[in-house]
């Protein structure tokens, strides 16, 4: 995540962002492509069912987890 001050991807919210939903649109993307949305509390039940239903959502985590496995990524890379 690039932004200093992520925010919600809730339409209307900007609230700050604590979860990543990872998801991937299996007609659209590899198997191993992994898109993000992010969410407050208040949304991330709400954002979840919306992609789990048309079952796009691979992983729910909270933001400080994704920052860290991403910077031990580029880290091993």
């Amino acid at each position: 995540m690039s932004d200093e001050n992520p925010i919600c991807s809730a339409k209307g919210c900007r609230t700050a962002a604590v979860w990543v939903l990872a998801w991937n649109n299996p007609k659209l993307h590899t198997p191993e492509r992994r898109k993000t949305w992010l969410a407050c509390e208040e949304h991330r039940e709400h954002l979840s069912q919306f992609l789990g239903v048309r079952g796009f959502l691979k992983d729910v985590v909270t933001l400080d987890a994704w920052e860290r496995e991403r910077r031990d990524s580029a880290a091993d890379g």
